[in-house]
């Protein structure tokens, strides 16, 4: 596993490496303005398989992925209106929105899903890599299923132990700042539903929403 310290200076290096490492079908392992993630391939059944593997995850729980904007998520979800207003006011931010998916998206992420989770970080590094992958790629806390995430990259490799021989890149974004993870909105319906509070909280969206679209 290669790994890269992250500074201003370096992150369109950063994020050139780290999607060759997608496109090959790599994971990388990397900061988020929340938590650390680990990013595939989203639409790559082998790279979501691998991520799983990591976390020691059940397949059939949703990860969601990052996209460099509405206009990247438009090609494999449906934009809701009430979606839309949500990320006008949050996003970039930490804050999750669920989508239904495109009928043609059926690989990796999709795979027996109706839904597509949509995140747009507020962070250099993973929209410069979102941009330069050209696809979304995968967003999960860089954590075995059901432990706390560190917050530190030599916390996080310590608790996956040998599953870090499947991480292909880390980059070290120094211990972050935030234990909180983004808030998870379904936004499918006319209404929201809040599937887990996080950094944004469920007051903060209805308030976003009063006057109606």
């Amino acid at each position: 596993m290669e790994r890269i310290q992250l500074k201003g200076e370096n992150i369109a290096v950063c994020a050139i490496k780290a999607a060759e490492v997608l496109r090959a079908g790599g994971v990388v392992l990397y900061p988020t303005d929340t938590l650390y993630g680990l990013g595939a391939d989203a639409f790559s059944d082998k790279a979501f398989e691998k991520v799983c593997t990591i976390k020691d995850r059940d397949e059939r729980r949703p990860i969601h992925a990052v996209f460099a904007d509405l206009v990247m998520a438009e090609q494999y979800a449906d934009i809701s209106p009430l979606g839309r207003k949500l990320a006008d006011s949050f996003l970039p931010g930490p804050l999750t929105l669920v989508f239904k998916k495109k009928d043609s998206m059926t690989t990796g992420i999709a795979h027996n899903l109706s839904t597509i989770g949509v995140r747009i970080p507020k962070n250099e590094f993973c929209l410069a890599l979102a941009h330069e992958f050209g696809k979304p790629f995968t967003t999960t806390s860089a954590n075995m299923s059901g432990s706390e995430s560190p917050a530190t990259l030599d916390g996080i490799l310590a608790q996956l132990e040998q599953n870090v021989a499947l991480i292909d890149l880390a980059i070290d974004g120094g211990t972050l700042p935030s234990y909180t993870r983004s808030t998870v909105v379904d936004v499918r319906e006319q209404q929201p539903h809040v599937l887990r509070e996080g950094v944004i909280s469920a007051a903060e969206i209805s308030k976003a929403l009063e006057g109606g679209e």
